[in-house]
């Protein structure tokens, strides 16, 4: 199975890097949370404020199954690694890579953002304890991390590679 699973806070860049390393990979880009949104016809927001976030997890867990069974480039949602079964079948794919975003970098590029219901209404503070929540989670189910703060969605995708290359590993 070829795959390459971006997962990390809200803000990150997956789906930027993703698309960069569907090209150049000549893989498909899944965004699982674009496919829980085409699937039920709805936002990220109508979803949590119809369904809830119990049955947003569910149908992001349902959908993580389906796209580990593909070969593809998967962007994830930032709050993937909160089932202990998500980050099981995380681990256990074929490579993750979590882009590590400071939390100064992720709020500039948040700022203003209203189609994420876990920060609409939150404060700095909130939005930096959520990520400080989720960090060592990240960290626990890559293969490889990244810190992107300093770098362009580009330059990520160009390490990702780099990475495989250097380890002569085809995926």
């Amino acid at each position: 199975m070829r795959q390459i699973v971006l997962t990390g806070f809200m803000g990150a860049g997956k789906t930027t890097v993703g698309k960069l390393l569907s090209q150049t990979m000549q893989l498909p880009i899944i965004d699982i949370d674009t496919e829980i949104q085409l699937e039920q016809q709805a936002s990220i927001t109508e979803i949590f404020a119809n369904l809830g976030e119990v049955k947003f997890r569910e149908l992001e867990h349902q959908m993580l199954l389906r796209v580990l069974q593909k070969d593809a480039v998967i962007s994830t949602g930032g709050g993937i690694i909160l089932s202990p079964e998500n980050r099981a079948e995380l681990t256990a794919a074929n490579f993750v890579v979590y882009l590590k975003t400071q939390p100064d970098s992720f709020l500039s590029r948040l700022k203003g953002d209203t189609t994420r219901p876990l920060i609409q209404e939150k404060s700095a503070k909130e939005i930096k304890d959520l990520f400080e929540s989720r960090a060592q989670l990240y960290e626990n189910s890559a293969h490889l991390t990244i810190e992107t703060d300093e770098l362009t969605p580009q330059e990520i995708a160009n390490q990702i590679q780099q990475y495989f290359q250097e380890r002569k590993e085809n995926i």
